[in-house]
């Protein structure tokens, strides 16, 4: 299996093509951050500054029931400008499983869904379908999805089955899966995931103080043209929680 490492320098200003969209990857930690302060304003400090037209998020509500978000809605709008996605599973949660999906007020949220996944923990996934027109562009329309994998490999790859059985085989839509897939190794793990998407990982994203595994990665299907990731750094962000935020510029080959 191969992965796509980082062809940028993460301390370069940020270039991005007016064609391109950037997706980034956050586990938030139910903003307990790494000097054991609970801190939603300073995690959403971090989401602003990311410039992301979509954010999926991770462990963005509380562990215990009802599992109330981290933050509200409203707030998430007004220091981000981003919106969070609903899903209609009766709960007061950001998401679901504490997966949860952020996006640019252009973007129409078509269809959206959200699953358990198998495993010894309790695990699940977001999804949405998006579409994006703008004047001069093609309309661009892409599948989001959002998860946290498990701790142990066996239930990884069975989560990863799961998953891949949810996508149809015959569908042309651009898919991205971003999240925190909890696998150290950029060898082994994933690989019946790189089958069907490419695998961009930018970098060690845990512990976000002293950064050595790249648990976050962004897997993008065929019908992107290209993309690099990144892994995304400030002071914030390395007390914000004990991941560090993944950043990737992608671009639809429709563009």
């Amino acid at each position: 299996m191969t992965e796509t490492r980082p062809a940028c320098d993460p301390t370069r200003p940020d270039v991005t093509r007016p064609d391109s969209l950037r997706i980034a990857s956050y586990n938030i930690r139910k903003a307990m951050g790494t000097d054991r302060k609970r801190d939603p304003a300073r995690v959403l400090r971090v989401i602003s500054e990311l410039g992301a037209d979509v954010v999926a998020l991770q462990e963005a509500d509380l562990r215990l029931p009802p599992r109330r978000p981290v933050f509200q809605r409203e707030e998430v709008f007004q220091q981000t400008g981003l919106v969070p996605v609903s899903f209609t599973h009766g709960r007061d949660s950001l998401g679901w499983h504490g997966n949860a999906l952020l996006v640019s007020p252009g973007f129409e949220v078509i269809s959206r869904d959200h699953h358990d996944l198998p495993g010894l923990e309790p695990r699940g996934l977001v999804s949405a379908l998006l579409e994006r027109n703008r004047p001069g562009f093609a309309p661009e329309r892409l599948r989001v999805m959002g998860v946290h994998l498990g701790l142990w490999r066996q239930s990884r790859r069975a989560q990863l089955t799961a998953l891949l059985k949810m996508l149809p085989e015959a569908e042309n839509v651009a898919t991205l899966i971003a999240g925190d897939f909890n696998e150290r190794s950029l060898e082994v793990g994933l690989g019946r995931l790189s089958r069907r998407f490419r695998i961009l990982s930018g970098g060690p994203t845990y512990h976000s103080r002293h950064p050595v595994f790249a648990l976050d990665r962004i897997a993008i299907s065929d019908q992107f043209a290209g993309g690099e990731a990144r892994v995304f750094r400030n002071h914030d962000a390395s007390r914000a929680s004990d991941h560090l935020p993944l950043i990737a510029d992608v671009r639809l080959k429709t563009a």
